[in-house]
């Protein structure tokens, strides 16, 4: 397996939360004729802006998202639904390429942006990670939930990741002033569910996998400087893994192994070399030495009693591998994980955009 960021998170997935996530295919890019066109278009042929801290941005997000922030305090805003004729007429011009955003309404602005989003060729949240996603809420502990959620975000492609850390961002502002606009961030997660993680199928939209695909998006909400964030222990396994040096043929494939000869050399007293002689009849291996039988059949300590998964587990939490949940920043933020015991680090390293 080659050491890199994915395979080092999916490995901390399994071991410290039992999440098993399949390595997401690489689909290749897209190439989209037909002129201008915002809506039902793929990221990589959107023209996109740097945004620092997010990387690259869809334009047409961004200059929504500055309008509405603007406007955060709207009531009902992504609940109350704008005008047709009004939101028909301004998606002809953004496909135009016409600056009409500015002069629009609220209302309108905010359904364009669940459209865009909703009529994505694939959604924000790739469907293999969903029930990765699903099963990280699960999780009892908050901190559990919280660590494995950041983790699962690390592993988006980097045109998702970018475009979504902005949205959520935005939506995070958006719900801080809940008390103007009567939008929580529970609120917001809801009215985006359909638009960022769409139900594949009929059996995820049952009642309690709608609500734990808002509460996902709703943590997501709420913890806006965790997502994208690799979290600075899986960045020093991932140093220590790269310590060490792995052979290239350290597992050959089957019909390659080297057969190996049972007839150890002997040396006798004159220095020269002559292979050892098959036993005879009649001939006993020599016993092993008392203390030896004994060592072998003591008692064993808890260590090593201990399954391999047991062993990985409290490697991990112990020695190089320390990844105790602890807080990070301020007391009221929620935890992340660190790569030495209970010192409060920041994390060490975001996604880059491509």
């Amino acid at each position: 397996m080659t050491v890199t960021d994915g395979n080092v998170i999916r490995f901390h997935l399994q071991v410290l939360h039992g999440i098993s996530v399949k390595s997401l295919e690489k689909r290749k890019e897209r190439l989209f004729i037909g002129g201008v066109k915002i809506f039902g278009v793929p990221l990589e042929n959107l023209p996109r802006t740097y945004m620092p801290e997010f990387g690259l941005v869809p334009c047409f997000l961004v200059d929504a998202c500055s309008f509405l922030l603007e406007r955060a305090g709207t009531v009902g805003l992504f609940r109350k639904p704008g005008s047709l004729p009004r939101i028909k007429a301004l998606r002809a011009k953004l496909n135009r390429a016409e600056d009409c955003v500015a002069s629009a309404v609220p209302y309108d602005v905010a359904t364009l942006v669940k459209q865009f989003c909703r009529e994505l060729p694939e959604p924000l949240f790739p469907p293999e990670l969903h029930a990765a996603l699903l099963k990280a809420q699960s999780l009892c502990e908050v901190q559990d939930r919280t660590s494995a959620l950041q983790l699962l975000s690390c592993l988006l492609p980097a045109r998702n990741s970018s475009c979504l850390h902005y949205l959520l961002n935005f939506l995070s502002g958006v719900s801080k002033r809940s008390s103007e606009n009567l939008m929580t961030s529970s609120n917001l997660a809801t009215v985006f569910v359909p638009c960022l993680m769409p139900p594949p199928n009929k059996t995820e939209m049952s009642e309690s996998r709608l609500e734990l695909r808002v509460l996902v998006l709703r943590t997501f909400i709420d913890n806006p400087q965790l997502f994208g964030v690799i979290p600075k222990a899986v960045m020093d396994s991932m140093e220590f893994l790269n310590d060490f040096d792995i052979p290239k043929q350290a597992h050959p494939k089957k019909g390659q192994r080297k057969r190996h000869s049972f007839q150890e050399p002997r040396v006798d007293t004159r220095g020269q070399t002559h292979p050892q002689e098959k036993p005879r009849f009649g001939d006993f291996p020599q016993r092993p030495a008392l203390q030896d039988v004994f060592a072998l059949h003591s008692p064993m300590s808890n260590e090593a009693c201990k399954t391999p998964q047991d062993r990985r587990r409290s490697d991990l939490r112990l020695g190089h591998f320390s990844c105790r949940l602890t807080r990070e920043l301020a007391a009221h933020s929620l935890p992340v994980l660190t790569g030495v015991g209970k010192l409060q680090l920041t994390p060490w390293r975001r996604r880059s955009s491509l």
